[in-house]
């Protein structure tokens, strides 16, 4: 009696897949994105990047002050609380918030600046060690201390940051508009003009008052001057927050 293996007559012998014919292939990699065109000199102060960027700086400082207030309240309070056995739960809270406040960050900068960083890793707090290996883990987080860093020292350079932009932003527009409300003054106010000075010294009285078309018209051409170059003035003021993001965020 025969014992071997065969088919049964009329039928196709069977055939096991193989196992690289089961594999579902690998998706093909999506093309990375086009950087966006930035606009020319003359068109900047109009465009739709411009006005993101100025808004990210806008809202950077109330951002700044919520999050060096947070980094500089907790590290004080752990710090001070390290005498005790509550001042390592407070620091591990407090870098715990710092990520969570990274990621913040990074979103706004990739709505804002359109700059794309991802994430540190993801912390591994598992409770394996007792309630404690949580803590020691957030301790031990050098993401954690970097993002804490970043709320610290960004802080004084957001406001600067602020104070330029606004100033060049609302400076620029209004005196570039000025011959659209240059009547207004010798109307209203009774000067022949926007009066630019007037004091005495000496006894004498020193005026001047901006009232021809030329001086206007110089006026005009000074405002927008201001005007292209506050796109260059916002870029290279955000350069620096796309550099701290990537270094201490990333």
């Amino acid at each position: 009696m025969s014992t071997g293996t065969g088919t049964l007559p009329g039928t196709l012998p069977h055939t096991a897949p193989r196992p690289s014919a089961l594999r579902t292939p690998a998706p093909a990699p999506a093309p990375a994105p086009a950087p966006a065109e930035r606009p020319g000199f003359w068109r900047a102060p109009f465009s739709a990047g411009t006005f993101r960027e100025v808004g990210y700086v806008l809202v950077s400082l109330p951002v700044a002050i919520a999050g060096f207030v947070f980094a500089v309240t907790m590290f004080s309070l752990g710090a001070g609380l390290l005498v005790t056995v509550l001042g390592l739960p407070v620091l591990a809270a407090a870098l715990a918030g710092a990520r969570g406040l990274g990621a913040a960050e990074r979103s706004r900068a990739r709505a804002g600046l359109g700059l794309d960083v991802g994430g540190p890793a993801t912390l591994d707090t598992a409770r394996a060690g007792g309630r404690w290996a949580g803590v020691r883990a957030r301790i031990a987080d050098a993401a954690g201390w970097k993002a804490l860093l970043f709320q610290v020292v960004m802080f004084p350079w957001r406001v600067a940051s602020f104070v330029l932009t606004v100033t060049f932003l609302v400076t620029g527009w209004v005196v570039a508009l000025f011959p659209t409300y240059s009547w207004v003054f010798h109307r209203y106010l009774d000067w022949p003009g926007y009066r630019l000075y007037d004091f005495t010294s000496g006894g004498e009285r020193h005026a001047y008052y901006i009232t021809s078309p030329v001086q206007i018209a110089a006026v005009a051409l000074i405002g927008a001057v201001l005007v292209l170059l506050t796109p260059k003035l916002v870029r290279a003021l955000t350069s620096v927050d796309r550099a701290a993001v990537r270094s201490l965020l990333g």
